[in-house]
């Protein structure tokens, strides 16, 4: 039996590993969101600059995407477990299902995820930092002399930290680590979740700067009359996040129907398809920071709204499918930011007469928009409310993003479909062991 004094001192032994790792995890996520920024607004100026071209300049964004996509899916086909998001893979580590990966996991994804993303296709930074934020927590854990039990909680305790600079959302974070990979709240997981949190983005701030992610203009509180409304918007937004679950998955199998065609060429396709809505329309792909932002604005009419949701419904799922590095969360908050704007833009003439003027509507709607598609997905509402808010430094709307997160989930859970991450992992596992027994297809994300 452990004495008290001997797991008070592993306790401490295991939060000072996990500010080293985080103070490696902040240099690793802001150094990638830094490069990410950049190759953003070097996108945008390659667009402006192939349009003077006419139709001949499409050429130019479908080439760039096709070639960051083949790069990206190269770097899979050097470190495979750097396939997607890899918060599916940080997951199956937690529940004993596989091991860490490598070290060389952390340049391949770095490299391959700037390429996938920077060049346009619709993936989240965040896949990228949580699965490097793992990986630095198990490599810290295990040079640290950890056993394996310990060295999972410094791999789930960095994802959290991944997640957090990935969205400068600290608490939303160490929530994530909490609630959706370890999905304990054991004082063991928590206290190293925390410290390793706190210096990730105290790191990733000094590179970043200390603003929020989104400038969302003050917004007064919804009439609580309005909140069936919400609960309402909840519902449906659950059998949106239903739908969009089904896409994702559904897409990852047609896609790899072809396996008689290289996965890297797959890739390349798919990157070329993407490149030709960038060419069409710049708000089509990307990870959709600079579209959410628009809708907060108001700078996207209705027929925009309803046509952006449409074609990044399937273009996020498409570009998933490429397999390359790269997450799922940011273009599932930039559709959720045009969900609930165009939610709120249909229902507007309703709700005034409830709420004459509609003070602060059209913004909470977007706002709990984020949240509930979020919570209908991957599963965790607080994790999902709590990144928003953090990301929009905006909390007056709490109550009814609330109210539609838990009536989206509730919907979702309903309904037996499973969260999106526990049917990517299962994805994952089942192509690991075919590989095992006999030669197939590349690896799925």
């Amino acid at each position: 039996m452990t004495s008290p004094h001997r797991a008070d001192r592993g306790l401490v032994r295991l939060c000072v590993l996990a500010v080293v790792a985080g103070l490696a995890t902040g240099l690793l996520g802001g150094a990638f969101r830094w490069c990410l920024g950049h190759l953003d607004r070097w996108r945008v100026e390659m667009l402006d600059w192939s349009a003077g071209f006419g139709v001949p300049g499409w050429l130019v964004p479908i080439a760039v995407t096709a070639a960051g996509a083949a790069v990206g899916a190269l770097a899979v086909r050097l470190v495979p477990t750097a396939a997607g998001s890899g918060i599916q893979h940080v997951e199956a580590v937690e529940r004993g299902e596989a091991v860490p990966a490598p070290l060389r996991l952390i340049p391949a994804k770095f490299v391959g995820a700037l390429a996938a993303i920077g060049s346009g296709l619709v993936l989240g930074r965040e896949g990228p930092t949580v699965h490097m934020g793992a990986v630095v927590g198990s490599e810290t854990g295990r040079r640290g002399g950890l056993d394996d039990v310990d060295v999972r909680v410094m791999q789930t305790s960095l994802s959290g930290a991944g997640l957090a600079v990935a969205f400068t959302a600290p608490i939303g974070g160490a929530l994530f680590a909490l609630e959706e990979v370890g999905r304990s709240f054991r004082l063991r997981l928590v206290l190293p979740t925390v410290f390793a949190v706190v210096a990730a983005v105290a790191v990733g701030r000094v590179i970043l700067g200390d603003r929020p992610e989104f400038d969302v203009p003050s917004l007064d509180v919804p009439s609580v009359t309005t909140l069936p409304v919400f609960v309402v918007f909840g519902l449906v937004s659950g059998l949106v996040g239903i739908a969009y679950s089904r896409t994702v998955l559904g897409t990852l199998g047609w896609v790899g129907r072809f396996s008689r065609v290289p996965p890297i060429a797959r890739a390349a396709l798919i990157g070329a398809a993407i490149g030709a809505l960038l060419a069409i329309d710049a708000r089509t792909a990307g990870g959709g920071d600079g579209l959410t932002q628009a809708v907060v604005d108001g700078g996207v009419v209705l027929p925009a709204l309803v046509a952006l949701f449409l074609v990044r419904f399937v273009a996020g799922p498409l570009s998933y499918a490429a397999g390359t590095p790269g997450g799922l969360f940011a273009p599932l908050l930039a559709l959720g930011a045009l969900w609930g704007a165009t939610f709120a833009e249909v229902a507007d003439v309703v709700v005034q007469q409830s709420d004459p003027g509609g003070s602060g509507f059209r913004g909470a709607m977007i706002l709990a928009g984020m949240a509930a598609l979020f919570g209908a997905v991957v599963r965790a509402p607080l994790t999902g409310m709590v990144v928003v808010m953090e990301m929009t430094a905006t909390t007056t709307v709490a109550l009814p993003m609330l109210a539609a997160t838990a009536a989206a989930v509730l919907v979702a859970h309903l309904s037996g479909s499973p969260p999106v991450y526990d049917s990517l992992r299962e994805r994952m596992l089942a192509n690991s062991v075919r590989r095992e027994d006999e030669p197939g297809p590349d690896p799925a994300p």
